[in-house]
């Protein structure tokens, strides 16, 4: 029986793994340090091409997020290799990889559950 009062709920998303956009894009990630940050492009390219395309509201703050940690990622590995003269670069590096690995898997966690990002805007964790 239909209740108009009942609000409509995001559809559960169902047992086992579900490859939606956000998690597609955090894999895309991960994989780019096996890859030498070529899928990290290709991810940082499609969260900027479905950024722009109608989707679930759960879903908007995740493209902002994985925007946010491509930059962070490339900013970060260009100064590290300009710091490791000094040897501080080596120390740069390994805490920007750390985060990216750390934003990563908390964005495919939420995409699973179908859970917006709780503070998309954010330059850290």
């Amino acid at each position: 029986m239909d209740d108009p009062d009942r609000k409509p709920s995001t559809p559960a998303p169902a047992s086992g793994f579900e490859f939606n956009n956000p998690t597609v894009i955090s894999l895309l990630y991960l994989a780019s340090w096996i890859t030498g940050g070529l899928t990290g492009i290709i991810g940082a390219v499609l969260a900027f091409i479905w950024r722009g395309e109608p989707k679930a509201d759960w879903e908007i703050s995740h493209y902002q997020y994985h925007i946010n940690s491509f930059w962070i990622a490339l900013v970060g590995t260009i100064a590290g290799m300009l710091l490791m003269i000094v040897l501080v670069g080596f120390l740069l590096m390994a805490a920007v990889a750390i985060l990216v690995i750390v934003r990563s898997v908390l964005a495919l966690l939420n995409a699973q559950k179908h859970q917006p990002m709780p503070n998309p805007g954010s330059w850290t964790i």
